[in-house]
């Protein structure tokens, strides 16, 4: 399963990475110059968590964006107890 948001479908992007030297003109230097590109990675914020989808409770994976915005449904909590046991009443030996 890739890293892509279920709800809002953003995935990994790729961009680059720039590596600047100098001083800008603004401020009294020659300017910047580009030392060097290499590419790198934009990852969204994804998170596993339990939804309901069309009734029915499952994982997925989906953004922290789309949680903040209330896209997901979550089940609601259980509140089970287990059931009391009553000892069983003694029975005479004749």
């Amino acid at each position: 399963m890739a890293r892509v948001c279920y709800f809002t479908g953003r995935r990994t992007r790729t961009g680059n990475s720039i590596a600047r030297r100098g001083k800008a003109k603004y401020l009294g230097g020659v300017g910047i110059k580009t030392t060097g590109v290499t590419k790198r990675k934009f990852k969204p914020n994804i998170q596993k968590v339990r939804a309901v989808i069309d009734g029915k409770v499952c994982r997925i994976k989906v953004s922290a964006k789309a949680i903040k915005m209330g896209l997901v449904v979550k089940p609601q909590r259980r509140d089970w107890t287990p059931p009391v046991v009553e000892p069983e009443a003694e029975v005479p030996v004749e």
